[in-house]
């Protein structure tokens, strides 16, 4: 078992070997489902077709597509190598010397959360490679919240979740704002101008995360208070709800291309990330 644990650690540690690849393919696969994302939104937007969708139904939609299945077929492989990687960084991260046991845990829950969430993914993409379909984002809030509310304590239970995802927004624009992100990159690998615009789409992005996931996040804290599941939403949700706003093409248009853009630093992150734990 120990040699088993040193084979997982020593490459996590180096950020590299198979764990960089995982971590790398990842990032790209994570870059590419924003990407679909956006684009459709942006198509929508300026009226050229489109839709507002999840990344699950940007999926679905490329399916469709002649060279759809081996988009489908390279995205799942990412989806997966970003979700191996996560659980891996879960169990191999060390604490900072200051990190409190509390916050080391913190940090381990939340790798391990993304994994799950990307674990989830790819398997909705194999599901839409094989030919099955997917309900859309909202459809699946507004079953999951139901089921949620009717347990003892359910709308304290999925207003916690609705705080959490405020949370989340914020973080995201506070890493935004702040380009926390570039902490994590090694800053000599490009050339500075191509850094600058990686920082550039890095804020844009970030910032575009903090709309959408707040904007899931009140609504999720109004079906609690409300006690009525159909206020959940989505992603595609968030994405309609900006839509259906006064100036919604606007501000559809704008946010869609922030996604786009988060899609582009997921690229650049991909290259500059110093994965190593």
């Amino acid at each position: 078992m120990g040699a088993v644990q040193e084979e997982l650690r020593r490459p996590a540690e180096a950020g590299r070997g198979w764990y960089a690849v995982l971590a790398r393919a990842g990032l790209v696969a994570k870059g590419a489902s924003y990407c679909l994302v956006g684009v459709l939104a942006v198509k929508l937007a300026v009226g050229v077709g489109g839709e507002t969708t999840s990344r699950s139904g940007a999926l679905e939609t490329l399916a469709h597509h002649g060279l759809g299945r081996v988009v489908l077929a390279a995205l799942a492989a990412g989806f997966a190598a970003y979700a191996v990687w996560r659980f891996v960084q879960a169990y191999a991260e060390e604490a900072d010397e200051d990190d409190s046991v509390a916050k080391a845990w913190g940090k381990r829950a939340g790798y391990a959360g993304r994994g799950l969430v990307y674990a989830g993914l790819t398997y909705s993409t194999l599901r839409l490679l094989f030919g099955g379909q997917e309900q859309s984002q909202d459809e699946k809030a507004h079953q999951s919240t139901a089921v949620v509310l009717s347990w003892p304590a359910g709308p304290w239970l999925v207003g916690a979740g609705g705080l959490v995802l405020l949370g989340a927004a914020l973080w995201n624009l506070y890493r935004g704002l702040s380009r926390k992100f570039e902490d994590k990159w090694r800053l000599d690998k490009l050339p500075a101008r191509l850094r600058m615009w990686g920082s550039r789409a890095g804020v844009v992005g970030h910032v575009s995360r903090f709309v959408v996931f707040g904007l899931i996040g009140v609504f999720l804290i109004k079906a609690a208070v409300d006690y009525s599941p159909q206020d959940a939403i989505g992603l595609d949700g968030a994405l309609d709800k900006l839509a259906r706003a006064p100036y919604g093409p606007w501000l559809l248009g704008l946010t869609a291309a922030g996604l786009v853009a988060y899609g582009l630093f997921c690229f650049f992150d991909a290259r500059l990330r110093d994965v190593s734990v």
